[in-house]
C-alpha cells in the first residue's frame, strides 16, 4: 500500500532539508529591493530580484538595528541571512540577518536621472502647479476598471457627495502598453471638460508602477489643463507623476477625499449661515421696527393735527384758567362788595330813618340843616321811614349855643 501524508508532514521534510543544507544556513545573495513594506510590528518584508527571478525576504525586528539605512524601491544590496521554509504557507523565503548596500538598481538609476531632468526643465516648479477647485460637478478617473482603487474611488465619491458625476477611463496601468493608455485617458478627459481629474492606481512593486514614471506619462500630466491628483500606490509609494501632478494624495481614496468636497459639510455649512442670517435679519428687522416707532411717533407729534389737537387742547387749559381765574375774581369782588355793602348800610339815610330818625328840606328840597336856613310861616317838608310830612314853621326854637351866638353877632 502507497505511504500518504500530511501537507503539514511534506512542509516539514522539506524544512528539514534546508536546516540540514550547510550553504542556505549562511549565503549572502545580491539583488534589487522591490515590493519593500516596513511593518508597524517593525518587520521589514521586501522582494529581491535580479533579472532572472525573484525571493520573499523578511527582516526581523531583532534584525533590524543593524541596519543603518532606510530600504527604498530600486535599491541594489547584499542580503546575508538563510533560506528557510515557512511552513504554514509552504513557501520558502530568505531570513535576512544583514543588510549592505551595493549600490542603485537599473531602475531606480533610471528614476532618479529622470527626476533631475525634470527637475531642471522646471516641470515641478510650484508656478505651475494648478490649484484644485473645491467644488465640482465632474471628476475624471484615469485607472484600471477592475481593482479597489476604482471602487474605493466611486464609493467615497458617492458618499461625500452623490451629485459629482464620475467618468472613468478603463486605462491599462501595467505593462508596456500602460504609459500610452494612461496619456491618451488624461487627454481623452480633458476634452471632456472635467473639473478635475485622479491619474492612479493600486500600490505594487517598482516595476508594476514603472508607467507613472515614464517620461511621456509625465509630460501629459504637465500639459493638461485641468487640474490633476496623483495617487499611485501606497503612501510610501513615489512616482514621477506625483512630483508633475498639481496635487499628490497618498492612496486613490485620499485623492477622492481630496477632489470631492463633501456635501454634508456643505449642507451644515448652509444651515449655520441660514441661521446667522435668520438672526441678523431678524435683528434689523426689529431695529428697523423700533426706528419706524420712532419714525412714527415723531410724525404723530408734529402732524398738522396733532399741531391742532395740542392747540386746542391749550386753548382750553387757558379758557379753564382763565374761568378759574374770573370766577376767583369775581368771588372776591363779591365779597368785597357785599363788605362795601354792610358797610354802606351802617352809614345809609334810610337805615337810620328805621331807627326813628327823619329829615327836613325846603320848599326847594334843598335839606335844611340850620335853624336859620327858615323862618316863621315857611313850609316844610319832612322826611320819615315810609313817607313824607308838609308842614308850616310856626316857631323858632334856637339852643342855647345859639343864642349866645346870636347874640353876639346882633352886638357886632
Amino acid at each position: 500500500m502507497k505511504n500518504v501524508y500530511t501537507v503539514t508532514q511534506v512542509n516539514s521534510y522539506i524544512r528539514n532539508m534546508f536546516t540540514q543544507d550547510f550553504m542556505l544556513n549562511a549565503l549572502y545573495v545580491k539583488g534589487e529591493i522591490s515590493n519593500c513594506k516596513y511593518h508597524s510590528s517593525g518587520h521589514i518584508y521586501f522582494t529581491l530580484k535580479d533579472r532572472g527571478g525573484t525571493i520573499a525576504c523578511v527582516m526581523f525586528a531583532g534584525n533590524r538595528a543593524k541596519l543603518r539605512f532606510r530600504l527604498e524601491e530600486g535599491m541594489q544590496v547584499i542580503v546575508s541571512g538563510t533560506v528557510d521554509v515557512y511552513e504554514r504557507d509552504g513557501k520558502y523565503q530568505l531570513y535576512a540577518k544583514e543588510i549592505t548596500a551595493d549600490g542603485a538598481g537599473d531602475l531606480y538609476v533610471r528614476f532618479e536621472q529622470l527626476k533631475r531632468e525634470l527637475e531642471e526643465m522646471g516641470m515641478f516648479a510650484p508656478e505651475y502647479k494648478q490649484p484644485i477647485p473645491k467644488y465640482i460637478r465632474t471628476l475624471g478617473v484615469v485607472t484600471a476598471p477592475t481593482g479597489a482603487a476604482v471602487q474605493d474611488i466611486i464609493n467615497i465619491t458617492r458618499r461625500r457627495n452623490p451629485y459629482v458625476q464620475v467618468i472613468l477611463y478603463p486605462a491599462i496601468v501595467q505593462g508596456e502598453q500602460a504609459a500610452q493608455s494612461i496619456v491618451n485617458g488624461i487627454r481623452m478627459l480633458e476634452k471632456m471638460g472635467v473639473d478635475v481629474m485622479i491619474v492612479g492606481r493600486g500600490g505594487g512593486s517598482m516595476e508594476d508602477l514603472w508607467a507613472f514614471n515614464e517620461r511621456e506619462v509625465a509630460q501629459a500630466v504637465f500639459d493638461c489643463s485641468v487640474p490633476v491628483i496623483s495617487a499611485v500606490g501606497h503612501e510610501t509609494d513615489t512616482t514621477m507623476i506625483d512630483y508633475v501632478s498639481d496635487l499628490r494624495a497618498p492612496t486613490p481614496s485620499a485623492a477622492a477625499e481630496l477632489a470631492v468636497y463633501d456635501v454634508r459639510e456643505c449642507l451644515h455649512r448652509l444651515n449655520e449661515l441660514s441661521e446667522a442670517l435668520s438672526r441678523r435679519m431678524r435683528t434689523q428687522l426689529e431695529w428697523k421696527r423700533m426706528k419706524l416707532s420712532g419714525y412714527e411717533a415723531h410724525m404723530k407729534s408734529t402732524s398738522p393735527m396733532r399741531r391742532i389737537m395740542d392747540q386746542r387742547n391749550r386753548t382750553v387749559a387757558m379758557e379753564e384758567r382763565m374761568m378759574s381765574a374770573m370766577e376767583k375774581c369775581l368771588t372776591g369782588n363779591k365779597h368785597r362788595s357785599q363788605l362795601y355793602a354792610q358797610r354802606l348800610r351802617g352809614v345809609s339815610p334810610l337805615e337810620k330813618f328805621g331807627q326813628g330818625f327823619s329829615y327836613v328840606s325846603d320848599k326847594n328840597d334843598c335839606a335844611v340843616t340850620d335853624v336859620h336856613a327858615v323862618t316863621v310861616g315857611d313850609n316844610v317838608k319832612i322826611h320819615v321811614k315810609n313817607g313824607i310830612l308838609k308842614a308850616e314853621v310856626t316857631e323858632l326854637e334856637y339852643l342855647e349855643r345859639e343864642k349866645a351866638f346870636g347874640e353876639v353877632k346882633e352886638e357886632r
